[in-house]
């Protein structure tokens, strides 16, 4: 059974989200910048017999709101407890890939109450970001290759030409071409582009430069996921996380920085194993639930 679109209204944002709603045991995906709750697809579908699985769009993408302002990620972790409270979860499994890996450390040192555990794919900038770099750094952003599908197009058939150059569509498979038909919008002057904002990049880079992720020891069961053709590929890169995550794993998978739509098989099968060393891990008493 196909996930259920659903929206969220809170007094400042929509949330718009997949809901797999089969299992019991609470599980929250997390898509990275430039992408949308597509791209676990294969993993929710995966999973879904086994666990409440919840794919939300982050703001400023997809079928979310876009705001011209507020990107931090204390208003995009807010976004999400209040999705969590609006489903009565106390605590949930959380899957983040790339940004919002940097996101789920945060979160998960601000409110480790709100983690059973943590899965990071293939996580970037994790570090805080040197001021020196501040005048370098949005003319680098730009030239990422997963930014250059943002467009502006003159047609569809060219932004589709465009995201089969890019490599989380590589094989242009039909998981990879849902995704990218999620993604893309027709503008109101006629073009075609990302429903991704320049705001939400922009203001996202800005927040991603400022606000270091790992700073203390962080006890959450964790998996980092490292695929062989991902970001994260020497041994200098995982040391913070070593450092800061007391009880971590750390699993590489075939594919690039997105295994799940590369490789989805071999990724799915990694999280169901870890997940289910994990099983029933923070659950709590019924008597009390939220309600």
């Amino acid at each position: 059974m196909p996930p259920v679109r659903q929206t969220l209204f809170t007094s400042d944002i929509e949330l718009s989200y997949l809901e797999w709603n089969k299992g019991e045991e609470p599980l929250l995906l997390l898509h990275g910048m430039a992408d949308n709750a597509v791209v676990w697809s294969s993993l929710g579908e995966y999973l879904a017999p086994k666990y409440h699985i919840i794919a939300p769009d982050m703001r400023g993408h997809g079928d979310s709101s876009k705001p011209e302002e507020d990107y931090t990620f204390n208003s995009a972790i807010a976004d999400l407890e209040a999705l969590m409270d609006n489903l009565k979860w106390s605590s949930a499994h959380i899957i983040a890939h790339s940004w919002s890996g940097k996101l789920a450390a945060i979160w998960a040192r601000q409110n480790p109450h709100r983690l059973r555990s943590m899965i990071l794919v293939d996580p970037i900038f994790i570090w805080k970001i040197p001021s020196i770099f501040k005048l370098t750094f949005p003319l680098l952003y730009r030239l990422l290759p997963f930014l250059q599908g943002m467009g502006p197009f003159a047609s569809y058939e060219i932004a589709q030409a465009k995201a089969q150059q890019m490599s989380q569509y590589q094989d242009w498979t039909q998981l990879q071409q849902q995704v990218f038909q999620a993604g893309i919008e027709e503008k109101a002057e006629g073009s075609w582009g990302s429903k991704f904002t320049i705001a939400a990049r922009d203001r996202i880079f800005e927040e991603v430069m400022r606000v270091p992720g790992l700073t203390t020891e962080i006890d959450i069961p964790s998996l980092f996921i490292q695929p062989e053709k991902g970001v994260n590929r020497q041994e200098w890169q995982l040391k913070p996380y070593k450092k800061y995550l007391k009880n971590l794993k750390v699993q590489q998978v075939p594919g690039n920085h997105w295994a799940f739509l590369t490789k989805p098989e071999e990724f799915n099968q990694t999280v169901e194993t870890f997940l289910q060393q994990q099983k029933g891990r923070g659950r709590v008493p019924k008597s009390e639930e939220m309600y």
